[in-house]
């Protein structure tokens, strides 16, 4: 894979800010992991969170088995930064953007694992912990369910992250290695 590449693919893509990064940059924090579980209604309740995905450990050992990295960040305009609710729903078409630079990483002849927004919101109902996921190919594990300190990786890659009232930052990770 070259990175021009992949930097001339995503100019067609809103993306605001990016950075090729090294595995061994990202910050894994065992804080994290309890912000979701003291925070977060999703914890135990998908397979893209925790405890589903493995302890902050194993999920740092799935990401040392990759190569290199890709964060990029897309933002959104939202009438009310109080409304959690409004504000998730916007989250739909980064993920959507994530699919499409998922896939050209694939194009690249990538193994990759993606990590992205908050929880996975594929199916209405997840079948955690019934039953397997149904679609695992289409679910991308949270970035702070894997005990990522998003702000930390962020800072280290000058990509801002506050910008301004009602406008959210959502940040995905593309780990890829060559098959």
């Amino acid at each position: 894979m070259t990175f021009q590449t992949i930097e001339s693919a995503i100019a067609a893509y809103p993306i605001c800010d990016y950075a090729f990064i090294q595995i061994k940059d990202i910050p894994f924090r065992e804080e994290v992991r309890h912000i979701c579980k003291t925070e977060c209604q999703r914890y135990g309740r998908s397979w893209s969170c925790p405890p589903a995905v493995g302890t902050v450990e194993e999920c740092r050992s799935r990401c040392e088995e990759y190569e290199g990295g890709f964060l990029f960040t897309t933002m959104t305009e939202v009438p009310d930064m109080e409304d959690l609710e409004g504000m998730l729903a916007t989250r739909t078409e980064h993920e959507k953007i994530t699919r499409q630079i998922r896939e050209l990483f694939l194009k690249e002849n990538q193994e990759v694992l993606v990590l992205s927004t908050e929880s996975c919101a594929v199916c209405e109902h997840c079948t955690y912990p019934d039953a397997p996921c149904r679609f695992p190919e289409r679910m991308f594990p949270s970035l702070e369910g894997f005990g990522v300190l998003v702000t930390g990786l962020a800072e280290q890659c000058g990509i801002a992250f506050m910008n301004g009232n009602n406008l959210v930052t959502w940040f995905s990770l593309i780990l890829y290695r060559d098959i």
